[in-house]
């Protein structure tokens, strides 16, 4: 609310601080939205289809970048720049309400403030199976002083000994996610014009990264539901930089729109898949904090993008460097998805052998 809130009211600014300000603040909204939506749905949805409902969740960021392009092209013209941000009001009054009637309470902050029944009721509402009962999440054990060792913060336990390498690799992952991604969105028209191409065409580059940002996620993402998430993430991080090397070469427009394609969902579609694996890994305890550390931490990615591009083309380097400079990301973030161990419980039942002597790998941690 208070996102749309500070935005509409930027319509208002009567200086360059106060808008700064009103941006900064509706920022700090926004940046709690994404982890606590993504929380929520990981909370909420099946270990079996989480690929997708993330990949659905994430669909809505290129929709909407889509929607604004074409408010943008529309309201500018015609009513000046202050009426788009009074259009940041509509999801107070479209969204919120929505929100307030259909979404459910998260199950974990129920129970920990005792009101079971009520978490119940939406358990059995929803079909949900939590990540802890799937994962047989044992209980907390005592530390030598006395005190329960489940009541560690959920900050601390993301950097414990269990879980300290996974969550440095999802953080470092996310980051090159986002450097990508706005790296696309900021500097693809000006790169593909730099490299001979139409402001036309530029643009139209950026819309086909956008629809296929949408498609392809929605279709790996079935991929990943099956064959679990390593494998998929590592395959569309080097896709990524695959396309985005091909972006660099001479090839028919076809081709390259594909190419812009399936940029689209190496950068796009491998974000929603690493917040499905960090869904997967953790407790569903410790599901919003470490969402709020990977997203948080990824913004790193995005800052960087658009100063460090504009800087290369600032340079008048070749445009190709461009493209080098966002392929590299898509594999430091293959090889990173190698070094993510198993959770604590896969690694718990392989010592125990598992259900007669094999232990069984989980689902979406192969």
């Amino acid at each position: 609310m208070s996102t749309s809130v500070m935005t509409g009211l930027c319509a208002t600014a009567t200086s360059p601080q106060v808008f700064g300000l009103l941006r900064f603040l509706a920022g700090l909204g926004l940046g709690g939205v994404l982890p606590a939506a993504s929380a929520l749905v990981g909370e909420c949805s099946h270990p079996k289809t989480r690929n997708l409902v993330f990949a659905t969740l994430f669909s809505g960021f290129p929709v909407g970048g889509i929607i604004a392009a074409l408010t943008g092209i529309f309201v500018l013209p015609r009513f000046g720049w202050q009426v788009m941000f009074l259009v940041g009001l509509l999801p107070l009054l479209l969204v919120l309400p929505l929100a307030i009637r259909f979404l459910p309470e998260s199950i974990t902050f129920l129970r920990a403030k005792g009101r079971q029944a009520e978490a119940d009721r939406i358990v059995d509402r929803w079909n949900i199976t939590s990540d802890d009962a799937q994962h047989g999440v044992p209980a907390p054990e005592q530390s030598p002083s006395g005190t329960d060792s489940g009541s560690m913060s959920s900050a601390r336990a993301l950097f414990s000994r269990s879980y300290v390498v996974a969550t440095v690799c999802f953080l470092v992952m996310t980051c090159l996610c986002l450097f990508m991604i706005y790296g696309f969105n900021t500097w693809l028209p000006e790169i593909m014009r730099r490299a001979g191409y139409s402001a036309g065409s530029s643009l139209g580059f950026l819309l086909v990264f956008n629809i296929g940002a949408v498609v392809g996620t929605l279709i790996i993402s079935l991929a990943a539901d099956r064959f679990g998430s390593k494998p998929v993430i590592t395959t569309t991080y080097l896709v990524s930089s695959v396309a985005v090397i091909l972006l660099s070469l001479r090839l028919p427009t076809t081709v390259l729109y594909a190419a812009v394609a399936l940029a689209g969902v190496g950068a796009m579609g491998t974000q929603s898949f690493v917040l499905a694996y960090v869904s997967k890994h953790y407790p569903a305890r410790m599901g919003a904090t470490a969402m709020g550390w990977t997203l948080g931490f990824g913004r790193l990615g995005s800052m960087l993008a658009p100063p460090l591009l504009g800087l290369i083309i600032g340079a008048g380097m070749a445009f190709r460097w461009n493209f080098y400079a966002l392929a590299v990301p898509g594999v430091l973030g293959a090889l990173l998805v190698g070094l993510v161990p198993r959770t604590p419980q896969a690694e718990a039942a392989a010592g125990h052998g598992g259900v007669g002597g094999t232990a069984r790998p989980l689902a979406g941690q192969t």
